[in-house]
């Protein structure tokens, strides 16, 4: 938290202190509005109206007062912050030739306080390793936004790169994808995260060109890359799987039904390419909804 801390006026910064409330998930600055922090349960509104100066101010501070250096990161709505937090952030969007080129008047930031929670994946790893063969299920595991897809992906990816002597599972290389830099939270090239001894990361480049790097360079057994969703995505992930490499990867959804909707991640189904859907519902719950012999099941 104190990596979130630092650029908040030391007022505010007390006041989150003494909030009381626990494990803190989000904290949500609007422009002429309390500041909202919340966590899985519930939020408490603060006594604390910000103004468009103090949003500012913040964001000058992310941005080392150098906000146009930022600004290939603020057109994509999101700073990547050390440690791995996020800051999204809206305002005036001016576009051209339909793509955004600036955010003006900044008027919201909502940040997300990432975390690494070791062992949460014990519950999906039945429904992803295929211990006979020392490998794993093409997986994409879904949830709606804020619910732990990154969470449960980090630590698969640190118990699968290290191996798990329990049941005799032997450490496999990794290649991850870290577009956003929320997985690894790499700071001057080191991982903040623990990913495994096996694990090789590339950051700050588009998922489809991160993935065939990866295996051009580093020979990965598995691929892992959140939050997939463009059809230049699909086209690595196809790439990949027919060059023999495993994935886990991770997308936005609510159902298999909406999945299924999406005409770009139905084609990996469609295309035999994922062999497991896990679903992450509100609850962190994690469901197995989908299996390439058309079985479901539930974790229990």
């Amino acid at each position: 938290m104190e990596e979130i801390l630092m650029f908040f006026p030391d007022t505010l910064r007390e006041l989150i202190k003494q909030n009381q409330l626990q494990e803190i998930e989000e904290i949500r600055i609007r422009a002429s509005k309390p500041v909202i922090v919340k966590n899985c349960l519930t939020e408490k509104i603060l006594n604390y109206t910000v103004t468009t100066e103090v949003i500012l101010q913040i964001l000058q501070r992310i941005c080392d007062n150098s906000i146009y250096s930022y600004q290939n990161q603020i057109c994509e709505g999101f700073l990547t912050l050390k440690g791995g937090h996020r800051v999204g952030l809206v305002g005036n969007a001016v576009l051209k030739d339909g793509k955004v080129i600036n955010l003006s008047y900044i008027s919201s930031l909502n940040f997300r306080v990432a975390k690494q929670v070791i062992d949460c994946s014990n519950q999906v790893l039945p429904y992803i390793l295929q211990k006979n063969q020392n490998s794993i299920y093409n997986t994409l595991i879904i949830s709606p936004p804020g619910v732990g897809k990154t969470t449960l992906l980090r630590d698969l990816i640190r118990k699968i790169s290290n191996g798990i002597p329990q049941i005799d599972f032997r450490g496999l290389t990794i290649g991850v994808v870290d577009e956003r830099g929320e997985i690894a939270a790499k700071n001057k090239g080191i991982s903040q995260n623990d990913l495994g001894i096996r694990t090789d990361i590339i950051d700050n480049v588009p998922k489809s060109i991160g993935m065939k790097m990866l295996i051009r360079s580093m020979s990965p057994k598995i691929l892992v890359a959140d939050e997939i969703g463009c059809k230049e995505d699909i086209e690595a992930i196809e790439y990949a799987v027919t060059s023999g490499v495993k994935g886990i990867f991770t997308a936005h959804g609510a159902s298999l039904e909406e999945i299924k909707e999406n005409p770009i991640l139905n084609e990996l189904i469609l295309k035999n390419k994922i062999e497991r859907i896990l679903l992450l519902d509100f609850n962190r719950k994690a469901h197995l909804i989908y299996e390439k012999e058309n079985k479901r099941k539930a974790v229990s």
